[in-house]
């Protein structure tokens, strides 16, 4: 599909809402990575670096580009979330209490029940030869693996996904940022009334899940409080319930786009752990992430300020010739990828392995069952912006 080009109406640069940037975003990223060291967004009127060396180097490097930001107005929350929006040394003890519940073991002790689930949830469409791939398939699917694994109901996905949906893509228009912030917080203060009934729930009545760890678990010789916990349940809740649908979804929109590639899996299946990995890098569904500069530092020839907001564009980084040979070709056989869609140094995402079983697991389940789809003709995927889900995915096979 030709792209036309996307300039930012303010800048001449890049405009990260368009539509046709957001559906497909490599040629943009190509064209930022090729005329600007540092470029400029209509939607965050800041700083983006997008070369994969500055990117690391950002991610790497707390104490100059600090998560530590006031994002109240885009998140609708009362303090930062935990471990995500706070800063090395103090993340760091939170983490360790937290990877342990996400470890690589830990992950694959779900991976049968999540290849059952995958199974009954095609077997409700395969003999239609159609379905909606989000709402039938990349929502139902790895959401049921973590309230399996939060130890939430599964009867109240429909609540969980209203609630997340109300952060991250809240109904009103997307340029209203006052309506916007303030569904937001009436969101967050929904989310939070939710917790606290479910911490008090588990502390009266422990279960073998997340939140009864986090009531119980020692936290540098104390337990932690109340509002500790409820800030990491609020980040759980939103990376848990929006990163695998969309990275599945942006994954599977290409898979049925590029038939010669889908091929090549149903052929040799065992490149599918390959082209999860590098359909990471190609998508980045979550392609920017947002830091407060603690001190001046110089990008290039461009001196950026203590205070300002920096956009650290993980999509461009992951088509950048210069780390990744070949760039713009979509390679299952790669090697040496080392993408940053999960992020780099302290903050890197703490469900990695979680997201990596359950790609794996639906790419296989689903080319067993159906080796040839595509997207329903004279229909138009929707994507949304920011976190890059395909909200409206048709795909049809022959029954």
């Amino acid at each position: 599909m030709e792209q036309k080009e996307n300039p930012c109406p303010h800048t001449g640069v890049l405009n990260i809402i368009d539509p046709e940037y957001t559906a497909h975003p490599q040629p943009a990223y190509a064209r930022v990575l090729a005329n600007h060291r540092v470029a400029k967004s209509i939607a965050m009127h800041s700083p983006i670096l997008s070369r994969y060396e500055d990117v690391v180097f950002a991610l790497r490097h707390p104490e100059i580009f600090s998560s530590e930001m006031d994002m109240q107005v885009l998140l609708g929350t009362k303090r930062p979330m935990i471990p995500q929006q706070i800063d090395p040394p103090r993340q760091t003890r939170y983490r360790k209490i937290l990877d342990l519940r996400f470890s690589r073991p830990r992950m694959q002790a779900l991976e049968p029940e999540l290849r059952r689930h995958a199974q009954q949830l095609i077997d409700g469409f395969v003999e239609r030869g159609e379905c909606e791939f989000d709402q039938e398939f990349a929502v139902p699917l790895p959401c049921a693996a973590f309230l399996t694994l939060m130890g939430l109901p599964q009867e109240e996905l429909d609540l969980f996904l209203e609630l997340k949906n109300g952060i991250i893509r809240p109904p009103v228009d997307p340029m209203d940022m006052i309506a916007a912030t303030e569904f937001r917080m009436k969101t967050g203060e929904r989310i939070y009334a939710y917790f606290e009934k479910a911490i008090a729930d588990r502390r009266a009545r422990p279960q073998d899940d997340m939140v009864t760890y986090l009531t119980t678990v020692d936290f540098d010789g104390r337990p932690l409080s109340d509002e500790e916990i409820l800030d990491i349940c609020y980040l759980l809740l939103l990376g848990g319930l929006d990163t695998v649908t969309a990275t599945l979804g942006c994954s599977m929109a290409y898979l049925a786009s590029n038939p010669e590639q889908r091929r090549k899996l149903v052929a040799k299946p065992e490149l599918i752990p390959n082209a999860v990995e590098e359909l990471l890098r190609w998508e980045t569904p979550v392609s920017l992430v947002p830091r407060v500069l603690k001190q001046n530092v110089t990008i290039g020839d461009v001196e950026l300020r203590e205070g300002a907001l920096v956009n650290i564009l993980l999509g461009a980084a992951n088509v950048d010739p210069a780390e990744f040979p070949d760039a713009m070709n979509v390679d299952f056989e790669r090697e040496n990828n080392r993408h940053i869609s999960f992020g780099a140094g302290a903050h890197r995402c703490l469900g990695s392995h979680l997201a990596r079983m359950e790609l794996r697991a639906a790419l296989e389940e689903w080319h067993k069952r159906i080796p040839e789809y595509q997207i329903k003709p004279g229909a138009v995927p929707n994507v949304s912006p920011g976190i890059r889900e395909q909200l409206y995915l048709p795909l049809v096979w022959s029954a």
